[in-house]
């Protein structure tokens, strides 16, 4: 016997779904048709904004008041520029130079694009505290480590985003700031009680509640005073109790990809998830990347049978759906459309950029970057300095691998400009760095989140506190090898 048709369709009213590939398959135009609330789009997704625009028309085809989503948080994490990195610096860049007339220029800026091309929903700003340096999945996409300064940025990135019509996503609560695990292959935890919370990582989320902000995401961690032994994003003490009743937030509880091991693994699987989710308070559930037909399928399916066992109460189910169509309705209203300044990203990048010591005479280096991976939200997005240099080499390293004597015997008499991304809890980086300044001027940059380290050998410390298109062009301008 198949699923009942209505149940069937409010299960799918609750689902971010996401296809593979720049066309959408029948399949996933089909089920916005038998009312799925949406998509989300991913780097593979997107080759160009002629594509991504005949994409957004053709999932309205299927469903004119879907929800198209997508992680464009400028900075480190861009799809619509994952080929060649992001125009815009993030959110550490931001908060560095504490202009948030800027920040909301930038966001609103931002929001503009995605509205052009047809994009509703906008899986951020990241209003996170990163207060933990060792941190593998939040530093740069942070607006800080202080909790008054993310709250002033997060609540201009929103106003920014959400005047262009495109609905904002604050994330990730209650706070993934001082995790030291990456919850897309574990659940972190975050053991402290909840008044340290209210201290130090909620007030970026007051802001934005305040601000209007249309979605809140959650977090897969785990705070064992609120949420016992299974992620935020399963608690109802902390989507209800604590995001709704304290902090008065009336929009969309969207949760982070359920394909994630800190959710998927704690519930046994997807389909489990998104029950666990709903039950706790969540409206609208993300399934992840790698989504197929019979995955939603499978996801529907249990939903369906948690209503008719119990495990799921209607009136629940329909309250999401509901808040998800709220959700679309309101973005359909559209925004205002608004005039960006030429380079405004570029400048911004620029601002950010922080020198310590002497960056001066720097004539034909050798540009060394050394190898850093990315994480599952960065994606593999080019960095550096390559793109934006004149008259100057550039090699590759691998700390811990790439013999110094080699780097030296390259750089001749010339000065050695070492590139790299948290080069504080890379192993091997920082004996790299100490060997080479041994014999040779060093000046270091870093692309990453610069923790309390710095060389102590180096000639100078250059910090762009992100490693997008925009901070490599801003870090090449400032050592004076722009080309």
């Amino acid at each position: 016997m198949g699923l009942d048709p209505g149940l069937r369709r409010l299960a799918l009213g609750t689902l971010l779904a996401a296809y593979p590939g720049p066309v959408p398959p029948d399949w996933a135009v089909d089920l916005l048709a038998e009312g799925l609330a949406g998509h989300t789009l991913f780097g593979t997704n997107i080759h160009d904004p002629a594509q991504v625009a005949a994409t957004t028309a053709a999932l309205r085809a299927g469903r004119p008041d879907v929800l198209i989503a997508i992680d464009e948080e400028g900075g480190d994490v861009t799809r619509l520029a994952h080929a060649t990195g992001s125009p815009y610096p993030g959110n550490a860049a931001l908060g560095a130079v504490d202009d948030v007339t800027l920040t909301r220029q930038v966001y609103a800026a931002i929001g503009a694009e995605l509205a052009a091309l047809g994009i509703n929903l906008d899986l951020a700003p990241t209003v996170d505290v990163n207060t933990a340096d060792e941190n593998p999945v939040i530093g740069t996409r942070s607006f800080g480590a202080d909790p008054a300064r993310v709250a002033a940025h997060s609540a201009a990135a929103v106003a920014g985003l959400q005047s262009a019509g495109v609905a904002a996503c604050a994330k990730h609560f209650p706070g993934h700031g001082a995790t030291v695990a990456d919850s897309h292959y574990e659940l972190p935890t975050v053991d402290v009680p909840p008044a340290v919370l209210r201290e130090r990582d909620l007030p970026p989320f007051a802001a934005v509640v305040d601000a209007g902000v249309r979605a809140v995401m959650t977090a897969h961690i785990r705070v064992p005073a609120l949420t016992g032994d299974g992620p935020a994003t399963f608690s109802r003490a902390v989507l209800v109790d604590l995001l709704r009743r304290e902090y008065g937030f009336t929009g969309a509880v969207i949760t982070d990809a359920l394909e994630m091991k800190g959710a998927a693994l704690a519930a046994g699987g997807v389909g489990p998830a998104a029950v666990r989710a709903l039950a706790a308070g969540a409206d609208l559930l993300c399934i992840g990347a790698k989504v197929d037909a019979d995955l939603v399928a499978h996801v529907v399916e249990e939903i369906v049978a948690a209503l008719d066992d119990g495990r799921l109460d209607r009136a629940r189910v329909e309250e999401a759906a509901g808040r998800a169509a709220e959700l679309a309705a309101w973005t359909a209203a559209g925004g205002t459309a608004a005039t960006t300044p030429d380079g405004l990203g570029y400048a911004a990048a620029l601002r950010a950029v922080r020198v310590e010591g002497d960056v001066t005479g720097l004539t034909a280096p050798l540009v060394v970057q050394v190898h850093a991976a990315s994480t599952i939200a960065e994606g593999r997005v080019p960095w550096g300095l390559g793109p934006h240099l004149a008259g100057a080499e550039v090699v590759r390293a691998v700390a811990g691998e790439t013999d110094p004597d080699e780097l030296r015997r390259l750089a001749g008499d010339r000065p050695i400009v070492l590139v790299g991304r948290h080069l504080h809890r890379l192993p091997g980086a920082r004996e790299l760095v100490d060997a080479l300044a041994a014999t040779h001027p060093v000046t270091v940059v870093e692309m990453g989140w610069p923790g309390g380290w710095r060389p102590t050998g180096a000639r100078a410390f250059v910090t762009t506190y992100g490693a997008s298109h925009a901070n490599g062009r801003a870090a090449a301008q400032v050592l004076g090898l722009a080309g």
